[in-house]
């Protein structure tokens, strides 16, 4: 056996929580490793700590020669109304332990089993895009949709689109509209509160949207877009590797008629395909809801996700979601609120609800 191989064998391996100046050789980890996604980014942990006072937990799986062979972010998450969870990770589609081999992973999601007990909470969640382990219940309420972006310029992109939907982007394109990127997150949060109070969703806090900006500078952009001298439509996208993630999106009720929304995420294809990005993750969506059909109209396929469960001290798999008839009437009451009323107490629901 050479060394290196007994560097990363499991009885080589110690799992540390992190400590000192961990970032720099986590993130080179995840640049280096393929199953890797944005959310595993060390900038989370400021992000989601800063933002909602979650308490981090990261792990790191660390060979006999000092080097990182595995990583899993973990945040604890603490409600008196939707309960005690350790999640990896709230507020993103993808999380979950990556390692160098299946058994570093294992020891990780082990010493993950180990935190929850100790930390008394009701459940364990790690978000996968494939199933790790049969030993774990898991559920797969949500796909996420994925695809390469059609090479060959903007007309080849539209081509590339679903007849229909087609013909409400060149709608979008007709009526003119201007596109502009900012740093500031002042018309996002105007069009992504409206969106969400009118779904009967609570908002997050603005600090969020612009803790986001300030971690990841270039690699989250935000875009809004105009007609007429008004706003429409804004959207936040994040840049990984030779992916862009369009994650948060909001529209106002302009927007409807002008199709900016339409206009806005075809803009993007656009202009990452230009930048030499390959892929276009569209995120995910609840299976069979309205976003999951329309992502469907563009032409992409849904990939189930797996949301692994390790129970502690709750007897079933948490039911915190928009479909559960407990959360029905709120949902109600929530679109009739004034929009300003909704954007200060949206935040201390939505820490929750990631």
């Amino acid at each position: 056996m050479t060394t290196g191989d007994t560097a990363n064998s499991p009885d080589a391996i110690s799992i540390r929580e992190v400590s000192g100046d961990w970032s720099p050789d986590w993130d080179a980890y995840v640049e280096d490793t393929d199953e890797a996604t944005f959310f595993h980014l060390s900038g989370w942990y400021r992000v989601i700590s800063d933002s909602f006072g979650h308490k981090p937990h990261y792990l790191r799986a660390v060979g006999a020669d000092g080097v990182t062979r595995g990583i899993l972010p973990l945040f604890e998450v603490k409600s008196m109304v939707f309960g005690h969870s350790l999640v990896s990770t709230p507020f993103c589609v993808y999380g979950g332990a990556i390692a160098d081999t299946e058994e570093i992973r294992s020891l990780l999601e082990d010493r993950a089993v180990e935190l929850a007990q100790e930390l008394g909470v009701d459940y364990l969640e790690l978000r996968y895009r494939e199933k790790t382990r049969d030993d774990w219940p898991s559920k797969s309420m949500h796909a996420t949709f994925l695809r390469d972006i059609e090479q060959g310029g903007d007309e080849a992109i539209l081509l590339s689109v679903k007849n229909k939907q087609r013909a409400v982007i060149r709608k979008g394109v007709r009526n003119d509209l201007n596109r502009e990127l900012q740093s500031d997150v002042s018309d996002f949060f105007e069009t992504y509160s409206t969106s969400v109070r009118n779904l009967g969703t609570p908002v997050f806090s603005r600090s969020y949207f612009h803790n986001l900006k300030r971690e990841f500078g270039d690699a989250c952009e935000i875009v809004s877009i105009s007609g007429e001298g008004a706003l429409h439509s804004s959207l936040i996208s994040f840049y990984f590797r030779d992916q862009v993630l369009p994650y948060y999106g909001g529209g106002l009720p302009v927007s409807r008629q002008s199709k900016a929304m339409d206009f806005m995420y075809y803009d993007l294809m656009c202009r990452a395909a230009g930048a030499g990005v390959r892929v276009f993750d569209f995120g995910r969506s609840k299976n069979d809801s309205g976003p999951y059909n329309y992502k469907r109209h563009w032409g992409f396929e849904p990939q189930p996700l797996h949301y692994q469960y390790f129970l502690v001290n709750s007897e079933s798999l948490p039911e915190i979601n928009v479909t559960n008839p407990r959360y029905e009437l709120m949902i109600r009451c929530w679109k009739k609120l004034p929009l300003k009323v909704s954007q200060i107490i949206g935040p201390m629901l939505s820490k929750y609800l990631g």
